[in-house]
């Protein structure tokens, strides 16, 4: 399914513009860029032994399974340093993502001065869940180290937490997982291995590319 925007949207070619401007920004430890996205993963457990592999013969798997819930997957993906972390959590409520956030402000970037964080416009993805979450000054706290900046809506294409989550989903998530205890294994595994070899995003997508190949998006002006 396709998120097409319409043409002439000065509002989406706004927020698109400023987010690919971020993108070339360089490295900065002291400004972070990092992209954040969730995604939700179904628990299936097998309703039957699964048949071995034979020579000629994949593993094979029963039609029925058991319905064992969802489990939600935050990503946060730093795509200038190779680094990325998804934390498994029940539920996606604004204060779990509030936690989240508070974990990569009080964690990994504590020496930072700003978290440049770039997310989509999920209505949890606001400072507005860090006050739900937190008294005033603790939310107030996290809010003061981060400069975000909203992917526009049917762009979230733009965001590349989204693009390390569908790497996840071919490489890790694409069988059945019975639990929640087995999926963040499983996932820490998959991370671990990323993380090792520093794999980076090289973002080529440009405003200059935009204004040529997405020109339909853009509003006509009479100047």
């Amino acid at each position: 399914m396709w998120c097409i925007p319409p043409k002439g949207d000065c509002e989406f070619v706004a927020a698109m513009e400023e987010v690919l401007e971020v993108y070339q920004r360089p490295y900065d430890p002291k400004r972070p860029q990092v992209c954040v996205d969730e995604l939700s993963k179904q628990l299936i457990e097998e309703a039957r032994p699964p048949l071995a592999p034979q020579p000629g013969a994949v593993r094979r798997h029963d039609c029925e399974y058991v319905r064992n819930g969802t489990a939600n997957l935050f990503m946060a993906f730093e795509p200038l340093a190779g680094w990325r972390h998804v934390e498994v959590t029940d539920r996606r409520t604004r204060r779990d993502f509030a936690g989240f956030i508070r974990w990569l402000v009080d964690g990994r970037y504590k020496g930072a001065e700003k978290i440049v964080l770039v997310s989509d416009q999920l209505n949890i993805h606001s400072i507005g869940s860090l006050y739900e979450a937190f008294e005033p000054a603790e939310a107030r706290r996290i809010a003061d180290k981060l400069e975000i900046h909203h992917t526009p809506k049917h762009g979230s294409w733009l965001d590349m937490a989204e693009i390390e989550l569908s790497v996840l989903a071919r490489q890790c998530l694409d069988r059945r997982v019975q639990d929640k205890q087995t999926l963040a294994r499983e996932i820490n595994a998959w991370e671990s291995m990323r993380n090792t070899a520093a794999v980076k995003a090289d973002w080529q997508f440009t405003t200059a590319d935009a204004r040529i190949k997405l020109r339909k998006l853009y509003p006509t002006t009479d100047g």
